[in-house]
């Protein structure tokens, strides 16, 4: 994809997310959390959210998944308001939290068992849902590892496991909540490339949340730069970077332009 078609593509894309005029407090006597957020995003994009720490990344996925009713405003996801947790939603997180007893396979297979439609027949359609395990965790270089313990298996090795869960029950929408900052360098470029195919062969609608300004440039279509607390959203950044994406554009000018941008931005909104 050149650079101008990116933003083309987002721009002729039917809205998925829109969040209209939101605010958040937690408490009643608490000072907002994010305030005044307005943004839309397009069907199948990848959206990277950055900003200081306590800004409100965290704060924005938990209204975004409807764990969380915003105070003022409305978000709409997929066409509808929402009410409550969705269940068109995977979550990846900094720490793999994968269940100690379950092996690699069950640990994947989790939601399947909880989550409607899904729960009312996974004994029915087990042999699917299982094949569809398995086609995930080959998929992402996990392929002879189904039977393993978490405690058997490295860290990357245990977030590859993690998107796999957060993945398979076809979720239109992917949160990752700093999915790989605990990981090496080496392990967290594997996963980018990991997540990069894994939303190529299958388009569908991811927010991640980290402060690795070049993950977010690497992977996002758009870049959204958060203010201090309160919450807000000061920039958007379109990635007009050609896809596919290999790793040796993170070493070209154009790549570190972005970088620096984005770098910029947000050591001026922590002076202000």
């Amino acid at each position: 994809m050149g650079t101008t078609a990116a933003a083309e593509r987002l721009a002729a894309s039917e809205g998925f997310i829109d969040f209209q005029n939101v605010f958040l407090r937690y408490g009643a006597d608490d000072d907002f959390a994010v305030e005044d957020i307005t943004l839309r995003l397009a069907r199948h994009e990848f959206a990277a959210i950055v900003g200081p720490s306590g800004c409100g990344k965290s704060t924005f996925m938990r209204l975004t998944s409807g764990l969380r009713a915003p105070t003022q405003g409305t978000v709409i996801v997929d066409g509808r308001e929402v009410a409550g947790p969705l269940k068109i939603v995977g979550m990846a997180f900094q720490n793999a939290t994968l269940l100690p007893w379950r092996t690699t396979l069950d640990n994947v297979l989790l939601p399947l068992e909880i989550v409607e439609p899904y729960r009312s027949t996974f004994r029915q359609n087990k042999d699917e849902y299982v094949a569809r395990a398995r086609s995930l965790l080959k998929t992402v270089g996990l392929a002879g590892n189904e039977d393993k313990f978490p405690w058997q298996l490295s860290g990357g090795m245990q977030q590859r496991a993690s998107i796999c869960r957060a993945l398979v029950h076809q979720p239109k929408l992917l949160l990752l909540d700093e999915p790989f900052g605990a990981l090496d360098a080496f392990t967290r470029e594997e996963l980018w490339c990991v997540l990069r195919d894994l939303w190529a062969a299958d388009p569908f609608n991811v927010i991640l949340v980290t402060h690795d300004l070049r993950e977010a440039t690497f992977l996002a279509d758009t870049v959204y730069v958060m203010s201090k607390r309160p919450g807000r959203i000061l920039m958007r950044k379109t990635i007009e970077l050609p896809r596919p994406r290999d790793l040796e554009v993170t070493y070209s000018e154009a790549f570190t332009d972005i970088v620096h941008e984005l770098r910029e931005k947000i050591g001026a909104i922590r002076k202000a």
